[in-house]
């Protein structure tokens, strides 16, 4: 059914539907919508004979949907389809599967230690400060009609963002993979590496690929975040090919914010691991704030393996591994079950889609086949297949933060979804402004879709609203919509700080990075810090590198946010300032809602 049409009409080829039997799941719909042909006039009255005047469901049509319309009536119990438009129906089914499902209770208070502590700290709302909606989550059994109009490829679709420090070889790899996957046919590939060639840069012709723009081709350096596709047979992926250079990192964390698996990419040529690694260097940054935006699994690919210095050296693979673990721990990875680390070369495509030939490399097939450094694969593909994610909740309220948008017809928004199951005609609300509008339609790339689940990067057509309504950063929700606050209770994590503030008073300013939004911060009150070895110091006033520390922070302007006990994926953010990230948190408590 075409949900742009004006006018309801009945499908000919929709079964009849009794009244008061047991309400089947919907079909399907195709994957372009088009609009329902006119059926033929002998089967407007098909269902009026065995109509049950007694059925709550007919009664439900007839009075509340048809406002008495017998003949709209009949036409509408034809069509399942065009029933579960209507909330009324849809909740009069799902009262009727019993109370197997239980809803969820997604603001519940949070029970660990360090929520307790912050309970009875407060948070005095200014005046001007917008109220929050105070609607009730929607139940599981509300949305499980939806959840069955999902269309697309079953396969699951996961966000590959690919980190590390400039020149260690990032953009070479996922070329590679591109081409190792015949998303690049043989002829650009030719173009490439003779436009390299002049440049005097043969190695660079794969970098090509995802480096499209004039200036990064010759400096040789990721400027924006470069994207593209790939499938297997069973999961399809989008690479996000992050820049590596320190001033422009706000652009890769633009990148990782979307990312569920992190590449981080290490050169083991001599020298470039250590300046990569040390102070300084983006090795470190990069890590710390994947795992900051939200990555579930970090794969450490170990690159230029091949490399004259290295050679497939045992020796200097282990050495990275050894400095590398220490750190990763650190920034909250769970070794064991979050970090992976492999031996590649992204150049001529060893173990990246096949093994490498054992005669260059006679122990990555002991290493794998023993479990070695987390990983049971010979290649980084068979690799990122064996991953799974956690936490997408198809059933959950619909949370999009807007990437980016443009006009097209309207105004068209791009995001990833974090959770929900979104499709056209659905009703959102913009957050932070709280506006009301209506999806059009929903593409992935250029096909439109009927329905799309947690973790598709998806293009919405928002009807009615402006360029200036949808802005970067905005978070599209349905009932009952995230929060917008400007004052937040957090814990942080102090790992750096400018050069003219040692330390971290109330007072200091940095930019506020969460999901896709950035804002003006101050922290304006410390309630207590924890030193490196553990002890708490209550009422303190100022902090150190290394402390973890429970404050408030005031922003510029309201954003889109939520607890990180709620949604993880909008209670998670940065502080940046001068280049450099100074603190990693958690949204821990916000103000009071307004009645």
């Amino acid at each position: 059914m075409n949900a742009n049409a004006g006018e309801w009409k009945p499908s000919a080829a929709a079964a009849t539907w009794t009244p008061g039997a047991p309400a089947a799941a919907p079909a399907a719909p195709a994957p372009t919508p088009a609009p329902a042909p006119t059926p033929a006039k002998t089967q407007s009255s098909s269902a009026g004979s065995d109509i049950d005047e007694s059925d709550p469901l007919w009664q439900l049509v007839l009075t509340k949907v048809c406002d008495g319309d017998r003949d709209r009536a009949e036409k509408l119990l034809s069509n399942p389809d065009a029933l579960l438009n209507y909330p009324e129906v849809v909740a009069l089914i799902a009262a009727g599967e019993g109370n197997a499902m239980e809803e969820d209770d997604w603001e519940s208070e949070p029970t660990d230690e360090l929520a307790d502590k912050v309970e009875d700290m407060k948070i005095e709302e200014t005046a001007g400060a917008p109220a929050a909606g105070a609607a009730s989550a929607p139940s599981k059994k509300d949305t499980k009609m939806e959840v069955a109009a999902v269309e697309g490829d079953p396969r699951e679709h996961l966000n590959l963002v690919f980190i590390g420090h400039v020149d260690a070889g990032k953009s070479t790899l996922s070329g590679n993979i591109l081409y190792l996957t015949e998303n690049v046919d043989k002829r650009t590939i030719e173009k490439y590496e003779q436009e390299a060639k002049e440049r005097n840069r043969e190695s660079w012709f794969l970098a090509f690929i995802m480096d499209t723009n004039e200036e990064e081709r010759a400096k040789g350096k990721t400027v924006e975040v470069g994207r593209a596709t790939f499938e297997t047979d069973l999961h399809r992926y989008s690479i996000l090919d992050a820049p590596g250079h320190k001033n422009y990192v706000p652009n890769m964390i633009m990148g990782a914010s979307q990312a569920d698996v992190g590449v981080l990419v290490i050169s083991a040529r001599k020298g470039e691991f250590e300046s990569g690694f040390d102070k300084g260097g983006q090795t470190r940054e990069h890590a710390l704030l994947a795992k900051t935006l939200g990555v579930s699994h970090l794969v450490v690919v170990i690159n230029k393996m091949d490399e004259p210095t290295v050679k497939w050296s045992k020796v200097r693979f282990d050495e990275c591994v050894t400095k590398l673990r220490p750190f990763l721990k650190g920034c909250g990875f769970k070794i064991k079950k979050e970090v992976k680390f492999m031996p590649i070369s992204g150049l001529n495509g060893a173990n990246v889609k096949d093994e490498v030939d054992p005669k260059e490399c006679d122990w990555w097939a002991n290493c794998w086949k023993n479990g070695d450094n987390n990983t049971t694969k010979p290649t980084l593909m068979s690799l990122l297949d064996t991953l799974e994610m956690k936490g997408r909740d198809p059933l959950a309220p619909v949370r999009i933060p807007v990437l980016d948008r443009y006009t097209d017809r309207g105004t068209i928004a791009m995001g990833k979804i974090e959770s929900g199951t979104i499709r056209p005609g659905m009703k959102i609300t913009m957050m932070p402004t709280r506006q009301k509008y209506k999806i059009d339609g929903v593409w992935k790339e250029e096909t439109p879709l009927a329905s799309a689940r947690p973790g598709e990067n998806i293009l919405v057509k928002v009807s009615g609203a402006n360029m200036e309504d949808v802005q970067k950063g905005f978070v599209i929700c349905t009932d009952p919509p995230c929060r917008s606050v400007d004052k937040l209770i957090v814990q942080i994590m102090v790992m750096d700080l400018p050069d003219h503030a040692r330390i971290l008073t109330a007072g200091f300013k940095a930019n506020f990075h969460a999901h896709c939004a950035e804002e003006e911060a101050t922290v304006t009150k410390i309630f207590e810090t924890t030193d490196r070895k553990g002890k708490v110091h209550k009422g303190a006033h100022f902090a150190n590198v290394g402390m973890t520390v429970i404050c408030m922070i005031e922003l510029a302007r309201t954003v889109p946010c939520e607890t990180f006990e709620d949604y993880p994926f909008l209670g998670r953010f940065t502080l940046r300032t001068e280049g450099k990230t100074c603190a990693i948190g958690v949204i821990k408590k916000l103000p009071p809602k307004k009645d």
